[in-house]
């Protein structure tokens, strides 16, 4: 061996033998601890975010203690979607259900929002539908015969509809024979 490498071999066998080299190492331990601290509680709060079982979040929390393996599996099978968000769009869906089954009904004349089987608006008294003379249930305007008790129904012509201004009925057409 050359001075050169003695030398060489013998400063580099000094540096990993000083002070500077154990403060830089328990720098280099303390920071991936700390990383992998929060690893665990990130996966903690993920799961708490996006399971609503608390046992499989436990689960998922103690595979994301293992060292930085055990997030990315759980980032693989975690579910794909926050709870939130989830519930965010049911309730979407919910509301455009709704407005699209017809549930969004409203009064012709103040436009309030009224149920299908209000008889007059609540909120301006516009009558809306007529109701039965012997078994009280609202009547749709081209009803001839009340459904619910077989009455036959004489239309009052200043009931207003839930579709528009009073709808008549168009004449029927006699046969010719």
């Amino acid at each position: 061996m050359t001075l050169a490498t003695v030398l060489a071999l013998g400063s580099v066998h000094d540096f990993f033998h000083s002070s500077t080299w154990y403060v830089i190492r328990n720098l280099v331990f303390f920071f991936v601890f700390v990383f992998w601290v929060a690893t665990v509680y990130w996966v903690y709060k993920d799961a708490h975010r996006r399971i609503t079982d608390p046992l499989l979040i436990w689960v998922s929390t103690l595979l994301g203690t293992i060292p930085f393996i055990g997030p990315l599996i759980y980032m693989l099978f975690r579910p794909p979607e926050y709870l939130e968000d989830v519930r965010e769009r049911e309730l979407e869906i919910k509301a455009i259900e709704r407005r699209l089954g017809g549930h969004d009904l409203r009064c012709p004349v103040c436009r309030a929002e009224i149920e299908e089987d209000y008889l007059i608006c609540p909120v301006c008294t516009t009558k809306l539908r007529q109701s039965c003379v012997r078994c009280h249930k609202p009547l749709e305007a081209l009803w001839q015969v009340c459904p619910y008790c077989e009455t036959p129904i004489e239309h009052d012509p200043t009931a207003a509809t839930v579709l528009g201004q009073a709808q008549q009925r168009p004449p029927r057409r006699q046969r010719s024979r």
